[in-house]
């Protein structure tokens, strides 16, 4: 099974990919959602970070450290530098942000890698549907240091419209410069419901009638 569509499945068989009617943080209401919060095994955890250290791997990205954003991008920046190192020998930095920040013992909202400058930085997300979330988490990391974004990695690609008309996959690179790397597009989960990998034909219509409206 192709490397897209084994994901594809593990989404599904994990109940993290759904399909019926989803109200999404943009207000839309979509017939698919993605939402990486039910994964809550080890075997799922270990294998969604392999997923991940294979795309950067892949794609032949350089960083010295791998950001997960709070909450969801934690564990998955965590899993990914496991799975980096299990699997290729890379030893990557790995850190995360706090919500609120600490105001006793070494205080501040980073915990793991301390940031320097010019360090280069992998962004570990769940999904990118309108780029809110990257335009929160660049300042938190220029707040602790003038790093280096090489690349931002997401596990579905949903591919829909922003104010600008295009993606925010292609808003993200105009406005800040750096590519967002998805493991699957929603034209792969498409392909992989028309081909059979997973069930969900009943929802074909209402997918592509979505992807129409939002859809670029």
């Amino acid at each position: 099974m192709a490397y897209k569509q084994a994901f594809i499945k593990f989404m599904h068989e994990c109940k993290v990919l759904k399909f019926g009617e989803f109200t999404l943080k943009s207000g839309r209401l979509a017939p698919y959602f993605i939402n990486t919060g039910e994964y809550c095994t080890g075997a799922q955890i270990k294998k969604l970070g392999e997923f991940y250290a294979d795309c950067i791997y892949q794609n032949n990205l350089k960083a010295d450290t791998l950001f997960g954003p709070a909450y969801k991008g934690i564990p998955l920046a965590v899993a990914a530098a496991s799975a980096l190192y299990d699997k290729y020998s890379i030893d990557l930095n790995y850190c995360f942000d706090r919500k609120e920040a600490k105001d006793h013992g070494e205080g501040g909202i980073i915990v793991g890698k301390k940031l320097t400058d010019g360090e280069k930085v992998i962004i570990i997300e769940d999904v990118i549907t309108a780029g809110t979330a990257i335009r929160q988490t660049l300042p938190v990391l220029k707040a602790a240091a003038d790093v280096n974004v090489t690349g931002m990695i997401i596990s579905v690609d949903r591919m829909e419209k922003t104010a600008s008309g295009k993606s925010a996959a292609v808003d993200v690179y105009e406005e800040f410069g750096f590519t967002v790397y998805p493991i699957v597009t929603i034209l792969d989960i498409i392909n992989a419901i028309e081909e059979e990998i997973i069930p969900g034909k009943e929802y074909l219509p209402k997918i592509k009638e979505y992807r129409a409206q939002y859809g670029v």
